[in-house]
């Protein structure tokens, strides 16, 4: 296999990781409530309880799993963290099958949320590493935008779940993703290394090591500037459809959250597609991320205050969200490419999991206001936090379209 074909395999094996990766995700929030329902919890109060507790878990996994990848991609290499990531998230993902308690679910849950930190990081970082300086974007728009699908793959799956061999269908549909998972293993023939990685190793400069981000001054707020950038897209995600019918009440919709979200990754896969494409026309990530967050504003408000509206302007309002916070791709490339290769996978794991980690502080600060001030002065309130506080960072972050990824961080 040449260099050219490698590379393609290793970007189809990186795509296909990262839509697993995305299914599991979103596949947990479909069908969370009916497997704790199979599992024995029958009071609602209870299930709603042990429904956000098992979120936690993951998103626990997630946090520490981003900081471990990290780490290890940097001292041990990308294409391993890659493959091993997987590896870790397609056991938890049939394990989830079989628990018979909320004890074990929540173990399970924290054990995947390891596994899914570290696909992603790795997966930008490698293919960012591997590909010329000014055609790297296309590589992680294929990477992304087949990832969103993922979450699409998990509605279908879970609706078209049937009871197989005794099993019910929450659980059919946890192994059918454990399996793509495991199936992906075969593919690591062909794969190969960062050669930046590999020059690395000979250099004395530290590895992996997080305290290094926050050295000087300087570092540490390009590190959180690059977080706080993604803030809004999880934020649409993690408030605004995950709470759709609260919103959706003041237009007496009766809506459904799963369809709600087909839409919203359908936005997310066009709006990684175009915002690569974008950057790559621009010679810019700085622009087309500032042009995306400046229609998050526009969508954002329509989608707050546009009321009364029709269910599928409604459905059309959830593609719209995420085709325009659609930039994860861009906000992950730039995160890796401001960043030296000493300590580039650890930026690359850490970014995108502790912007999706805030979704816990959102919810929280959501539900407090709620009461107190109602759901829609509660949502434009954080709206004006994450996303101006993206905009500010976008503006702050120096360019990194083509910039050369061959230096240290010292």
């Amino acid at each position: 296999m040449n260099n050219n074909n490698a590379l393609r395999w290793t970007i189809a094996v990186a795509s296909l990781g990262y839509f697993v990766d995305i299914y599991d995700l979103q596949l947990f929030n479909i069908i969370s409530k009916a497997s704790l329902m199979g599992i024995g919890i029958t009071d609602p109060k209870e299930i709603d309880q042990w429904d956000y507790l098992l979120f936690l878990w993951q998103m626990g996994g997630m946090l520490v799993g981003g900081l471990l990848w990290g780490w290890l991609g940097d001292v041990k290499g990308r294409k391993q963290i890659l493959f091993g990531s997987i590896l870790l998230y397609s056991v938890a993902n049939i394990a989830n099958a079989f628990v018979q308690s909320v004890e074990m679910y929540s173990l399970i849950r924290f054990i995947a949320g390891l596994g899914l930190a570290g696909e992603l990081g790795a997966a930008i970082t490698l293919v960012s590493e591997l590909m010329d300086k000014e055609k790297r974007g296309y590589g992680t728009m294929v990477i992304v935008t087949m990832g969103a699908l993922g979450a699409i793959g998990a509605v279908f799956v879970s609706k078209l779940s049937l009871p197989f061999f005794g099993l019910a269908p929450w659980q059919t549909s946890y192994i059918i993703g454990g399996v793509l998972g495991l199936l992906l293993l075969t593919l690591r023939v062909g794969t190969f290394e960062s050669g930046l990685f590999e020059q690395s190793e000979k250099s004395s400069a530290q590895r992996g090591n997080f305290l290094l981000l926050f050295k000087t001054k300087e570092r540490a707020l390009r590190y959180l500037a690059c977080i706080a950038m993604g803030l809004p897209v999880w934020y649409c995600v993690g408030i605004l459809i995950k709470f759709s019918k609260t919103f959706a009440l003041f237009s007496d919709l009766h809506i459904d959250v799963s369809t709600g979200i087909v839409f919203t990754y359908l936005g997310l896969s066009f709006g990684d597609l175009m915002s690569s494409l974008l950057s790559q026309y621009f010679r810019s990530r700085k622009k087309t991320i500032a042009i995306y967050l400046w229609l998050t504003v526009v969508v954002t408000s329509t989608y707050l205050f546009a009321h009364p509206i029709s269910i599928s302007f409604f459905y059309f309002l959830c593609f719209a969200l995420g085709s325009a916070t659609g930039y994860w791709a861009l906000f992950v490339s730039m995160s890796a490419e401001l960043f030296g290769t000493n300590i580039r996978a650890t930026v690359a794991s850490t970014t995108p999991n502790f912007v999706r980690g805030a979704v816990v502080p959102l919810v929280l600060s959501f539900k407090a206001m709620e009461s107190e001030i109602g759901s829609i002065n509660a949502a434009v309130i954080l709206g004006v936090i994450t996303i101006g506080l993206a905009l500010i960072s976008a503006h702050y972050l120096k360019e990194s379209f083509g910039k050369d990824l061959d230096f240290q961080e010292v």
